[in-house]
C-alpha cells in the first residue's frame, strides 16, 4: 500500500494555540468525527471541502481531491513532471509555477522541504516516533503568495503542453496525460485560493 495525502486548510491562530505535539491529532479530531450526527458536511456538489457538522465553529476543513483516490503518488508524479519540464518553459511562467508548486508538490531542493523539520517547528519533526510525517506545511502568508502565483499561470497552462509532451508523456512515474497534470494543478489552485480567501494555512498529512 502506498502513501496517502490528506490536505487540510486551517485557521493558523487556532492551530498555533494548540501545543505543538498535539496539533496533528487536533486536525484529525476536528475534521473526522464518526459519531452519529457528526459526519462530514459538504455545501454542494461543486464544493470539495469536507467540514465537521458544526460548521459555524469549524476552524479547519479537509479537501477532497476529485482527480485522485487519496493517494500521494499523483501529487508526487506531478511534482516530478514539473521538475522535468521546467527548463523548457518561458522564464516568467517558470518563476510563477515554481512559486506556486514549491512546498506543495515540488521542491527545487528536497532538503529544503519545510515538512522535513515540521515546518520550522510548527509541527513535531519527522524524527519523533509515533507521529506521522507531515507532508506539507504552508502558513497563510505563503499560501497567499501561491494564490497570487496561480492567478498568473492559470491562463498560461497551455504553454506547458509541449514541454510536457517532450519530457513526461509516456514515461512511468509521470502523469498519464497532460490533462491529468493540469486538472491536478487546477485543484491545487482551488485549494490555495480558498485558503487565501479565509487567510488560513495548509497542512498535508499522510
Amino acid at each position: 500500500m502506498g502513501l496517502d495525502l490528506t490536505v487540510f486548510m486551517a485557521d493558523w491562530e487556532r492551530l498555533s494555540a494548540i501545543p505543538v505535539e498535539n496539533r496533528i491529532q487536533a486536525l484529525d479530531d476536528a475534521t473526522w468525527q464518526p459519531e452519529p450526527g457528526n459526519e462530514y458536511q459538504r455545501r454542494g456538489l461543486a464544493d470539495r471541502w469536507l467540514w465537521p457538522s458544526d460548521r459555524e465553529s469549524a476552524w479547519c476543513a479537509e479537501y477532497d481531491f476529485f482527480s485522485t483516490t487519496g493517494s500521494y503518488s499523483p501529487h508526487a508524479r506531478a511534482g516530478d513532471a514539473w521538475a522535468d519540464m521546467r527548463l523548457l518553459v518561458d522564464a516568467s511562467v517558470r518563476e510563477a509555477m515554481d512559486t506556486f508548486l514549491a512546498g506543495l508538490i515540488w521542491d527545487a531542493d528536497p532538503a529544503d522541504d519545510p515538512a522535513l523539520t515540521g515546518g520550522g517547528g510548527f509541527f513535531p519533526p519527522a524524527t519523533d516516533h509515533g507521529l506521522p510525517h507531515v507532508l506539507l506545511v504552508c502558513p497563510p502568508e505563503a499560501v497567499a503568495g501561491k494564490a497570487r502565483a496561480w492567478e498568473r499561470v492559470e491562463s498560461q497552462l497551455e504553454e506547458l503542453r509541449e514541454p510536457f509532451a517532450a519530457e513526461c508523456e509516456g514515461w512511468a512515474g509521470r502523469p498519464d496525460t497532460f490533462e491529468n497534470f493540469t486538472t491536478l494543478l487546477r485543484e491545487w489552485g482551488d485549494v490555495t485560493t480558498e485558503a487565501t480567501r479565509r487567510r488560513w494555512g495548509l497542512v498535508g498529512l499522510p
